[in-house]
């Protein structure tokens, strides 16, 4: 039978509690969680046959609640459903090859939550704005572009675009800036990813200290009084997915 893991867990001082929770919660398809340890790092792993029928998306959702429950109370790795392992053999194996840098991890996750943040617009409203500091830039360029020709009008018409696309991102910068500089008494770990589609133009991760919660939700919420034309749209805390920097091979 092979096995499925769920968690690389910073076991140093918990013992008991790792031991606890692995005997109160069931792994998915109510099999019995347990822990395989290298030296003062645990993986929580159950025994689970592969097969590609029983993989579905409500499994997905049980496995990550598993991993949800474990987050509360201790500090962990959270791995990625669909890491199949033949035995606990290869699961040793893994903790011994990778555990310097599972180790390196776990430090910098430490006590901390990850927070996802959407900020959504209009987006027609938006790019009218971001036309407006276009067109006041296009005096020159008109200047330039005096003879009206057809080569010379469709280079005009490139320059416009690109200007548009170089000020929409310009805008984006600035609002990302505006989000640091708001949180920097906080001073979380981040990520941004911009533009997604026309609506989502910034998705983020947080990795906050857990005694910074609450001052992080409310100083995101405060953003939406200050940015009225933007949603910002707070998710988690969640386990730091997205904070974690590992390749098992």
């Amino acid at each position: 039978m092979g096995k499925i893991i769920y968690a690389v867990i910073d076991s140093k001082n918990v013992r008991n509690v790792v031991a606890d929770l692995t005997s109160k919660h069931p792994g998915i398809l109510g099999a019995s969680l347990y822990a395989v340890t290298f030296r003062d790092i645990s993986i929580v792993a159950s025994d689970f046959t592969y097969s590609k029928d029983c993989i579905s998306k409500e499994l997905a959702l049980d496995f990550a609640a598993i991993i949800d429950a474990f987050a509360k109370e201790v500090t962990l790795l959270p791995i990625r459903f669909g890491t199949f392992l033949k035995s606990d053999e290869f699961v040793n194996q893994l903790l011994e090859k990778h555990y310097d840098s599972f180790f390196t991890n776990l430090q910098r996750v430490e006590n901390k939550y990850e927070f996802g943040l959407k900020v959504l617009w209009d987006y027609e409203k938006g790019i009218e704005q971001v036309k407006k500091v276009t067109e006041s830039e296009e005096i020159v360029a008109n200047e330039y572009f005096a003879k009206n020709t057809v080569h010379t009008n469709y280079l005009f018409e490139k320059m416009k675009k690109h200007r548009l696309e170089d000020n929409l991102l310009k805008h984006v910068e600035n609002l990302i800036e505006e989000i640091c500089c708001h949180l920097k008494e906080i001073n979380p770990e981040c990520i941004f990813k911009k533009m997604i589609n026309n609506s989502l133009i910034i998705d983020a991760s947080f990795l906050v200290d857990k005694n910074s919660m609450q001052k992080f939700v409310q100083s995101v919420g405060e953003l939406n009084g200050l940015q009225p034309e933007l949603n910002f749209l707070l998710t988690g805390p969640w386990p730091p997915y997205s904070f974690v920097d590992i390749r098992i091979e």
